[in-house]
């Protein structure tokens, strides 16, 4: 039943314009088109719905144009009914519109939900995680995800990065994607100007770095105990990078790391100590750990 009580009708044919046009939005072509992407599955769906209705109540642009459920899912997840009223499916009609193997029961037809640059900046933010240049989606999923959990203001991808709206890249974030601002395509010398500009400190994660992690967590902690530094490699950590401070950190490419040019641009190089024989992290690792310690540092201070 629709919300004012009228029948449902179900939609069976999977050979439908319809259809066809939802399982197109797969597609980039169709996505950069129509801007409208596809969230599939409880989860993903859930975050949406959330975020539209907040939208909506605040007199915002709508997040869910469509939403399109089984019999099966409505009744194991009864928070899809309502605004906006869900279109019953068959299970034949939803296989045809996922891009996935094995559909959860529920698509969702989003509008792009990313924001302009100066947008982010505006809201002052302490902790920006930038993807330079990431291009797998689990990985990229990883990092929006820890940054999320880690209370993060903002994340930031520049240009040739991972489409954020890849249904992989979707599905990878488990519903963070609707959890705060993204900036998509930054060209990254405007970005770090504007980061500096702004008082935001620029970390580069970097297992050459010229400090590591370590130095860094313990220089916080003997300024939180109101002592003095030592001298050496402390002092020029206690100088300059401080993870209670405003911070972006940036996280590059899975092979080739951050380019020089991108390094040079920083304000430190920081390393994540590795303790163990493996080589390195993968980058969605190592942004997690980097993003935890200044989030860590920014709380208890």
């Amino acid at each position: 039943m629709n919300t004012d009580g009228r029948p449902q009708a179900l939609m069976s044919n999977p050979r439908a314009d319809r259809v066809k046009e939802v399982a197109r939005l797969a597609g980039r072509p169709s996505r950069s088109r129509q801007g409208r992407f596809l969230a599939e599955g409880p989860q993903a769906v859930r975050e949406a719905l959330a975020l539209h209705r907040e939208r909506m109540a605040a007199g915002g642009p709508p997040v869910v144009e469509d939403l399109f459920v089984t019999t099966d899912c409505l009744e194991r997840h009864p928070e899809f009914a309502g605004k906006p009223d869900p279109r019953m499916v068959t299970d034949e009609v939803l296989a045809a519109m996922s891009s996935t193997v094995t559909p959860q029961g529920v698509i969702a037809v989003c509008s792009f939900i990313d924001v302009p640059l100066e947008q982010m900046l505006a809201g002052r933010p302490r902790l920006v995680a930038v993807m330079v240049e990431v291009r797998d989606p689990g990985n990229a999923g990883t990092i929006l995800r820890a940054a999320d959990s880690a209370g993060a203001d903002a994340v930031v991808l520049t240009s040739s990065s991972v489409d954020l709206y890849n249904p992989k890249t979707v599905r990878s974030t488990v519903g963070s994607l609707f959890h705060l601002p993204v900036v998509l395509g930054a060209e990254l010398d405007t970005l770090l100007a504007e980061l500096k500009r702004q008082g935001i400190a620029v970390l580069a994660a970097d297992g050459h770095g010229d400090v590591d992690l370590d130095t860094l967590q313990d220089a916080g902690a003997r300024r939180r105990l109101g002592a003095r530094s030592s001298s050496g490699a402390d002092g020029e950590a206690d100088a300059g990078a401080r993870l209670e401070a405003p911070t972006a950190w940036l996280f590059g490419n899975e092979a080739q790391g951050l380019p020089d040019a991108v390094l040079q641009g920083a304000d430190h190089r920081v390393a994540v100590p590795i303790y163990g024989r493996a080589e390195s992290l993968n980058v969605g690792t190592a942004a997690t750990v980097c993003l935890y310690a200044s989030a860590r540092a920014q709380r208890i201070n």
